[in-house]
């Protein structure tokens, strides 16, 4: 079992922005891509097309364009989506205006099933998306427009 938080990375008038941290680590998820990506020239260019779609994200809203839809039917998975054929950045889009980014990496593979990093990143953005379901039914926690009420100071086991 993993358990997780939900830091705020940045709050605009047109969206919040998440992101997951697992296991007491004080880096998000997030966090932990940009680290990842933000030194590493073969990917340098598709790290800053993922830097400046955060930016117009945080501009703009989180809107359905932005994104491909990635996993199951219903759930809020999706990989940003730069003319990038390499570099994947998983998000839960929640809304147009509620955006909880995790973490990506290099694809070098068919598919995300196929590369045991990013089924891992996409797994464990699925289960958290369905415990955030869960809380939100319960009414433990709240989204009002761009805010989630109540997020940060819940705790999840994966």
């Amino acid at each position: 079992m993993k358990k997780a938080i939900v830091k705020t990375i940045e709050q605009s008038d047109k969206v919040g922005l998440y992101s997951i941290c697992f296991d007491g680590n004080d880096l998000t998820e997030y966090e932990k891509f940009v680290r990842k990506f933000m030194d590493d020239a073969t990917l340098n260019t598709d790290f800053q097309k993922v830097f400046r779609a955060i930016n117009r994200i945080v501009a703009n809203g989180a809107l359905e364009r932005y994104f491909r839809p990635e996993g199951r039917y219903g759930d809020h998975l999706a990989a940003l989506s730069i003319d990038s054929r390499v570099l994947r950045l998983y998000c839960l889009r929640i809304s147009d205006q509620i955006l909880i980014v995790g973490n990506g990496g290099a694809k070098t593979t068919r598919t995300y099933e196929e590369d045991e990093e990013l089924s891992g990143y996409v797994m464990d953005l699925q289960k958290f998306d369905a415990l955030l379901e869960q809380e939100l039914q319960k009414g433990k926690i709240k989204i009002e427009q761009n805010v989630i009420t109540g997020i940060e100071s819940a705790s999840f086991e994966l």
